[in-house]
Formats: C-alpha cells, sequence, structure tokens
C-alpha cells in the first residue's frame, strides 16, 4: 500500500550512511515517519541488507531499504566523500554506524560537518560509544547484546546462553537513536544548533534491562537464565494444548482469581501457596505444573475462549502464517501489502506507532539497486549534469 506523505517528518532531510542494521533500521523509523531518506551505499553491490534474510528471495532489503532513495559514493576517496559532503551542507540528520573514527577519516565527523551545517544532526551508532577504553573495538549487535545483559539470561539454565530470533542490540541503538534525533530536533528549534547523537549498542540492550543493576547492586542478586518464565512473576508462561500452545498471563491477584475460576478450581485463589504475588512467585513451577495439567485437556480454540470469558490475558503464540490470517491485524492494518515489481506485492509490517494527526506511511519501495536514484538526487541537489555524472562513474567513484 503506497501513501502520499502525511507524517510527522515531513519535509526533513536525512542522508543515511550506515549499513546492514543498525544504521538502516533508524533510517527506516525516520523514513516511515516521513523524512526524506537519501541513503549513500558502495558502489556495486551496495548494502549487505540487499543480501540477507532467509530462502531464495531475500525480502528483508524490503523492509528496511522502504522510504529510502539510494545514490552510490564511494566513501574512501575524496571525490565521493565531497559528495557525501555537498549532500549533508543542506541535511538535517546524518545517520552512520561505522566504526569509532571512521567517519573523522573520511573528513566527515561532526567537527569537519559542523563547520559546513552547525544546524544538522549526527546519529552516530556503534558496539560501544564514540567514547571509553573500549570505544575502537568492532562490535555487533549480538556483542552488544551479550555486554549489557541480556545473553545471560536467555535461556535455559542447563544450556548456554540463547538469541533471540531476531536482531534485537541492533533495532534498540537504531530505535534510540531515532529517539534521540527527535530529542535534538527539538533542542535545535531553541538553540539553532545540531549536535551528536551517541548510540551505544551495549547501553541500548542495557537500558531494557528492568532490575538486573540494582538487583546485584543492593542484594548480590545474579540474575540467571529462566526459560520460558521471569522468576517470581507467576503465572505467566506458553503452556501446552491437545493442538498447540497457549500463552496464558494471569500473574496479578484478580486476574489469577479469575484464571482459577475459569479452570472450576476457585479454591487456588485463597490457597496460601498462590493467593498472593510473592507465594505464586515462590511456588511457580507447581503453580505452572498445574496450569499446564488443565490446558492440556482442551484445544486452543476452547482455552481462548474460557480466557476471553474470564478476562485474563492470553493469546496465541503466531508466526508469520498466523499473522497473515488474523482478523485484528487485518482490521488495524499492522500488516500492508506492498507492490512490488520482483515479487507482485510484499506484505510487510506497516510503521508505527501510529499517529493521529500526522500518520506514518509507505511512500516508496526499496531501492531495486544501488544508486538507482544517482541522476535524481545529484541532478537536483547538486546539480550534475549526465555528463559529470558519467565521470564519476567512468572513476569508480558512483
Amino acid at each position: 500500500m503506497i501513501s502520499d506523505n502525511t507524517g510527522a517528518l515531513k519535509g526533513l532531510k536525512v542522508i543515511e550512511l550506515g549499513q546492514l542494521i543498525a544504521g538502516p533500521f533508524c533510517g527506516q523509523l525516520l523514513g516511515d515517519m516521513g523524512a526524506d531518506v537519501v541513503k549513500i551505499e558502495p558502489p556495486g553491490a551496495g548494502d549487505p541488507m540487499r543480501q540477507w534474510g532467509n530462502g531464495g528471495h531475500k525480502v528483508w532489503w524490503e523492509v528496511i531499504g522502504r522510504n529510502k532513495r539510494s545514490v552510490t559514493a564511494n566513501l574512501r576517496v575524496p571525490e565521493g566523500q565531497n559528495l557525501a559532503r555537498k549532500l549533508l551542507a543542506d541535511a538535517d540528520i546524518m545517520i552512520e554506524n561505522f566504526k569509532p573514527g571512521t567517519v573523522e577519516k573520511w573528513g566527515l565527523g561532526p567537527e569537519d560537518l559542523h563547520k559546513i551545517n552547525p544546524r544538522l544532526i549526527i546519529v552516530r551508532m556503534s558496539g560501544y560509544g564514540q567514547t571509553g577504553p573500549y570505544s575502537s573495538r568492532a562490535g555487533f549487535g549480538g556483542i552488544g547484546e551479550a555486554m549489557g545483559g541480556w545473553r545471560a539470561i536467555v535461556g535455559d539454565p542447563d544450556r548456554p546462553p540463547s538469541r533471540m530470533g531476531v536482531s534485537i542490540g541492533d533495532t534498540l541503538a537504531a530505535t534510540y537513536g531515532c529517539m534521540g534525533a527527535l530529542a535534538a530536533l527539538r533542542a535545535r528549534e531553541n538553540s539553532g544548533k545540531g549536535q551528536v547523537v551517541d548510540s551505544a549498542l551495549y547501553e541500548a540492550v542495557l537500558q531494557v534491562m528492568e532490575s538486573l543493576v540494582p538487583e546485584y547492586d543492593v542484594m548480590g542478586i545474579v540474575r540467571q537464565r529462566s526459560g520460558s518464565i521471569l522468576p517470581g512473576i507467576a503465572p505467566s508462561n506458553v503452556y501446552r494444548c491437545a493442538d498447540g500452545e497457549y500463552m496464558i498471563g494471569g500473574n496479578g491477584d484478580a486476574i489469577f482469581a479469575r484464571l482459577a475460576e475459569a479452570m472450576a478450581q476457585p479454591e487456588l485463589a485463597k490457597d496460601p501457596r498462590y493467593a498472593t504475588h510473592i507465594a505464586r512467585g515462590e511456588n511457580q513451577r507447581e503453580l505452572d505444573d498445574l496450569i499446564n495439567a488443565w490446558t492440556q485437556t482442551m484445544t486452543v480454540d476452547a482455552l481462548e475462549a474460557l480466557m476471553i470469558e474470564y478476562s485474563v490475558p492470553a493469546g496465541r503464540v503466531y508466526t508469520g502464517k498466523e499473522m497473515l490470517a488474523d482478523p485484528h491485524f487485518a482490521a488495524r492494518e499492522a500488516i500492508v501489502a506492498v507492490d512490488n515489481p520482483d515479487f507482485g506485492k510484499v506484505r510487510m509490517q506497516a510503521p508505527m506507532p501510529r499517529l493521529s494527526e500526522t500518520p506514518s506511511g509507505i511512500r516508496r519501495i526499496a531501492p531495486r539497486v544501488p544508486g538507482e536514484h544517482n541522476a535524481e538526487i545529484y541532478g537536483e541537489r547538486l546539480g550534475l549534469d549526465e555528463a559529470a555524472l558519467a565521470g564519476l562513474v567512468e572513476r569508480g567513484v558512483v
């Protein structure tokens, strides 16, 4: 579904220098909200994300590349650096996720860029941040997840740490980078000046680690891997049914009482082992076993009907197949179909959050090839004609 630009960031110029996930996902978020995102890719193969994903068709690019135009520039040579510099001269936001010090070597660091564009907001994403003893180390999302505390607590206690099935470290750093850019835009309204947004992968993960640090600091508690549960929060788990699995979150006192009614065991809500939040946490395994024994006696459909009737927070465990068939996803257009010359239509997640007055949207599909918009961007913004562009191609600059 291609839409008009009604986004809150319409008119904002963004130059995306990043590759792989963190930088491009930040650009995706800004683009979804209406920003004009121009992505600078290396000549030739372009961003490696074009080749990432499962199966024979690499459709991840269709999501992370949407709402962007692509130009190519070899940032390792002076002519390519000069092209980027000219594009950045009147831009609002630059996104980069190279190893710290890289853009400085190219003459594209904050000190250089703020001389030509004091209003520029520079979003920098890296493994360890732009300062500190580890800043020069290479770092991917998984490294940030490990250092930020995520990996240590994910998985079963008798096995090595697990990972989520998505690149959560990268996307968290990108989301915080986007948040920082929006805050910097607000600050610029008063100061007239841009600034640097420093989003480290490990710190982005650290932000969502809840009470892990103060629990250790105050009580010496080292959070351990706990499989499918959150220790002390019960019942909250995925339970087996006769024909599948179902998630139930019945950990509030009043909610647990309703769950006990649904189980036809109302006495559980008054049992000292389960009557309070603390008691249920202390008897978590026993309670989960009890609920599992009950859920296995019915189908997912029957269990869901009971959970709705008794107003217990619960839900099915979805894959992409179930999402595409679900009427709630359809009613809210949480997944939208985008016309695509290579695949006919590609269904993908819609932009969010939802803004009532300036809704985000998908205005253009991901660029088909690196540099698809070279003539358009370099011509309109820099005034380069066909001959000048041909010369840049011949010299390997674009």
